[in-house]
């Protein structure tokens, strides 16, 4: 089969492999139809992660089942599912508390001891190969596969989203613990930010600030419903505070990581943490659910090599503020925002800038990577090439 395979600091290419196959009863194997690049495969592209060469990248994976594992119950062949980032087996302690992104069973724990988690084509999350391919193994299947409603061909551009960032950005609503009428600013524009707008404004959020420095995105927020703060117009908190009678937003969230950068472009590790902080009023609450990693060793920044930033923890601690952290556990939402997307509630495909065939995707990658104007959001098609095309 053919798949994105790192080499590399952006080094990638579509390269012949192994077909995925059953390994274990519990397995299926999908064969994909849509498959995304993600603002955190940007980091493993970049080099800036210990992933290992011959990584199979992708986590955001869509498709239709072609094998099936003898002791697989509930997913049959023909089946069109979408499969969260993050793998869980179901039965761990961490899963049945509904925490399915810290998997106990799933966990390398030779990566990093004491850890939690796995996830598809991803560095320090287990041996699991991605879905930027044209099929996958998909372990636990009956737990991992969200089978998708009679539409799922018609809106699959909608409904591969519930993979990764339509979820993410939920999740980070709820991790700032948003009430309807609240107020929320959210930081970074890219997909998971503007999925966090979306979710806020089906939330019953009374103000939605996202927070980004390139336009084209910031008008992607303005169609979701949001107010365009531009980092570039001054400081974000007291443009904030201007807006909101003078206190901040009620609550907040981190939708960039670790590789923020300020608006003259140079990378500021704590700048939009601390900035967070500033605009979020006393006693409101932080969800972060951007990508911060235990070390970074491509990074300038001293603290930063090891994984840490200069945080303002002592204005943090004077407002009297919260803070939720860590990857989404997408099982806990998915299925409910699947029915968003079924009756017309949600809709986010509309952030797709470009639908690519698979071989394309190293263009995509460095395009995305570059921030490129009207580079937003990248679907690729491994088994679709005259529809992609």
């Amino acid at each position: 089969m053919k798949a994105l395979v790192y080499h590399g600091a952006r080094k990638v290419s579509v390269d012949n492999v192994p077909d995925a196959k059953i390994e274990k009863y519990t397995d299926v194997v999908v064969k994909l139809t849509t498959t995304n690049i993600c603002g955190s495969d940007l980091h493993m592209y970049e080099g800036r992660t210990d992933v290992e060469k011959g990584k199979i990248l992708g986590h955001e994976n869509l498709g239709e089942v072609v094998e099936v594992g003898k002791a697989v119950d509930t997913v049959k062949k023909g089946d069109k599912v979408v499969l969260p980032f993050n793998i869980g087996c179901g039965f761990c302690a961490n899963c049945e508390r509904g925490l399915s992104g810290f998997c106990l069973t799933c966990a390398d724990q030779s990566v990093m001891p004491g850890m939690a988690g796995a996830a598809y084509g991803f560095a320090g999350m287990g041996p699991y190969a991605g879905g930027q391919a044209q099929y996958l193994r998909v372990p636990y299947a009956d737990y991992n596969c969200l089978q998708l409603p009679p539409d799922a061909t018609e809106k699959e551009t909608d409904y591969v989203m519930l993979s990764d960032i339509f979820p993410t950005g939920w999740h980070a609503t709820r991790l700032a613990n948003l009430q309807p009428g609240e107020s929320i600013v959210i930081y970074g524009a890219g997909p998971v930010g503007l999925m966090a707008a979306m979710s806020a404004r089906i939330q019953g959020a009374s103000q939605i600030f996202v927070v980004d420095g390139q336009e084209d995105r910031l008008s992607l927020a303005r169609e979701i419903g949001a107010t365009a703060i531009d980092n570039k117009n001054g400081d974000v908190g007291d443009q904030i505070r201007e807006l909101t009678g003078g206190w901040g937003a009620d609550c907040g969230a981190e939708c960039v990581g670790y590789q923020c950068h300020n608006s003259a472009g140079k990378e500021v590790p704590n700048l939009v943490m601390n900035s967070l902080v500033d605009a979020v009023k006393a006693t409101g609450t932080l969800g972060v659910v951007g990508v911060f990693v235990p070390k970074d060793p491509g990074a300038e920044d001293r603290l930063a090599k090891k994984g840490e930033i200069a945080f303002d923890m002592g204005k943090f601690w004077f407002k009297g503020q919260k803070m939720g952290t860590g990857q989404c556990n997408v099982k806990t939402y998915n299925r409910r925002l699947r029915d968003l997307i079924h009756q017309g509630k949600a809709n986010p495909s509309m952030i797709i800038s470009h639908e690519l065939p698979l071989d394309e995707a190293p263009s995509a990658y460095k395009h995305f990577d570059q921030r490129d104007p009207g580079w937003t959001k990248v679907v690729l098609h491994p088994n679709d090439f005259a529809r992609a095309a």
